[in-house]
């Protein structure tokens, strides 16, 4: 424990401890005054009575306001860990969030923020090097690993609206001016001469959709698992590197210029369009609902007591203020309204399947991603 943390310890201690002597002081004169009213009950005038009943009254309001918490006097600081593509709309969100708990709390909020692979932020909370208070991750896969950790209680995906996902996306193919290698659906990924940069799904939550991506446009669209491990492997051998994250691959390809196609997420890609860097991009009609969970890390809100306003937090990127700020950078909003609202903004998907379709995550793990899984026989087949 540091100093600084070893200070606000006995801070707090000596605070609750004036508190409770100052509360049975305030009590026992209450109790004194109660005493003295019935006396002077005999006798005394109506005016008399007034006074020390208003007195009284003033003294049980003391004692009351004593025994409330003090948590509203100091100022309060969240730990919000997240994958990278995120951070462009919490700069957006956090500062109305902390505008509307300062109105309605007077008391101020500040954040702490961590943005990476979702992957990487995952092991670090499990790690402990990052003590996150909320975590908004990649897929729900990495909010599980968190939980069987220890660190966030089961049933955290019935604990907030929409199954604890917040924010939705679609994946996106992004080509180089012209398209000059014809890419315009998955199976073009296979093709031979093609170079695709992709994310590696040992650190990227992006990089997991990619690959559930690649194998369930063959699976769920007639093909049996023989012919998707076949043509997974070959659009992983068009794949000369794979990044940490999202953000590295899409630098690897905008920034240096490197291979002919970059899978990322739709909103992602927009985003970037914005920027200035417009390149020619498909949504694949076939695709895969991106969907990214936010959750309360138990364990640690309850270390630094801050559990009441990190639920409000994460209660706050539901409204619809919060969602439209993730629809400006072309998320698609979970919230019902927000969604209506912007639904002509996204291109329609003619077969959109889940992580469910394909088995949910605890099998997905086991069975793609887990060690032996079809992601190490495909990266082995490729190095042979």
């Amino acid at each position: 424990m540091s100093k600084s943390q070893q200070q606000t310890q006995v801070s707090q201690f000596l605070t609750q401890g004036m508190q409770i002597y100052a509360k049975k002081a305030l009590q026992a004169i209450e109790f004194l005054c109660q005493r003295r009213i019935r006396s002077w009950l005999n006798g005394r005038s109506l005016l008399s009575f007034a006074s020390l009943l208003l007195i009284s009254a003033f003294l049980s309001m003391a004692v009351a306001s004593c025994g409330s918490s003090s948590a509203n006097d100091a100022d309060v600081k969240l730990r919000l860990v997240s994958f990278s593509v995120t951070k462009a709309a919490h700069d957006q969100i956090i500062p109305k969030f902390v505008q509307k708990w300062k109105q309605e709390h007077n008391q101020n909020v500040t954040f702490e923020q961590s943005y990476g692979g979702s992957g990487a932020q995952t092991a670090a909370v499990i790690a402990g090097s990052q003590e996150a208070d909320i975590v908004h991750l990649a897929l729900p896969l990495d909010v599980n690993k968190i939980q069987q950790a220890g660190l966030i209680k089961s049933g955290w995906e019935i604990k907030s609206p929409r199954n604890g996902i917040v924010s939705r996306s679609v994946a996106a193919i992004v080509t180089r001016e012209g398209n000059p290698k014809g890419i315009n659906t998955w199976a073009d990924l296979a093709k031979d001469g093609v170079k695709v940069i992709a994310a590696n799904p040992k650190t990227s939550g992006i990089a997991i959709w990619e690959f559930l991506t690649f194998w369930g446009s063959v699976s769920l669209t007639g093909g049996d698992e023989a012919t998707a491990l076949d043509y997974v492997t070959k659009v992983y051998k068009n794949t000369p590197i794979l990044t940490k994250d999202a953000r590295e691959a899409s630098d690897l390809f905008f920034q240096k210029g490197q291979g002919d196609v970059l899978i990322n997420y739709e909103n992602e890609v927009i985003l970037a369009q914005r920027t200035g860097t417009k390149l020619p991009y498909v949504v694949p009609q076939v695709n895969i609902s991106i969907d990214n969970p936010v959750a309360i890390v138990d364990k640690n809100v309850d270390k630094h007591g801050t559990r009441e306003v990190a639920q409000a937090f994460v209660d706050f990127l539901y409204s619809t203020e919060a969602q439209r700020e993730f629809a400006k950078l072309q998320y698609r909003p979970v919230n019902p309204t927000v969604a209506q609202e912007v639904a002509s903004q996204y291109q329609p998907i003619k077969t959109l399947f889940t992580s469910q379709d394909l088995g949910g995550w605890d099998i997905i793990q086991k069975k793609f991603f887990g060690q032996g899984g079809i992601f190490d026989k495909v990266q082995a087949a490729n190095k042979a």
